[in-house]
């Protein structure tokens, strides 16, 4: 890593998790293998906050904890890229045990359950699938009904979200700026208790 750190992928240690590492790494890694309209490629850092938005505004009283988590929902691809569903399903479950591993490292490196709770998942995947539902129309060339087939349109009152392609240091920017809000509020909230 960038950081000087190296990461272990069979046996990632929380202690060799940066999340400067994460922020460039995501910043760097193209959704859709980069097919995408725009001079820039919409990012893994940039879905990563749309799907942390979405969370948001699906259950508006989550846990503090719980807006981190889906913000670092993709975590683990800083390290081993993004790949499309049908391509993990074909490596099986030797690429799902190490997808684990890194992400059970990244949520105990910043206080985190190993394991989330699975309605928490089920909560950040359906958010996942909106946001992948907006880059396919807005981005990837899809039609409305084409997207309906995979993915899940948004919500009335799912909020206004730009999906202009930010720069890589754009987005790695934002991502570490939602992330340190996101820590800030953590703090307040361990504060009062």
């Amino acid at each position: 890593m960038l950081s000087g750190r190296r990461l272990d992928l069979l046996n990632p240690s929380p202690m060799d998790v940066e999340i400067e590492d994460i922020a460039h790494g995501l910043a760097r890694v193209a959704r859709w293998n980069g097919q995408t309209l725009g001079p820039n490629a919409f990012s893994v850092a940039q879905h990563s906050l749309v799907v942390e938005q979405l969370v948001g505004a699906l259950k508006p009283a989550l846990a503090v904890e719980m807006r981190l988590a889906s913000l670092l929902h993709d975590a683990p691809e800083y390290v081993i890229g993004d790949m499309i569903s049908p391509f993990k399903a074909v490596l099986g479950d030797d690429y799902k045990v190490v997808e684990a591993r890194l992400a059970r490292a990244v949520h105990q490196r910043f206080g985190l359950p190993g394991d989330i709770a699975p309605a928490m998942k089920k909560l950040i995947k359906k958010a996942d699938l909106i946001s992948a539902w907006l880059e396919a129309t807005e981005l990837a060339g899809f039609s409305h009904a084409e997207a309906d087939q995979f993915f899940i349109r948004p919500p009335e009152g799912a909020g206004e979200i730009d999906m202009t392609p930010l720069s890589p240091s754009d987005a790695q920017g934002a991502f570490l700026k939602r992330f340190a809000e996101i820590l800030e509020e953590l703090d307040a909230c361990r504060g009062a208790a």
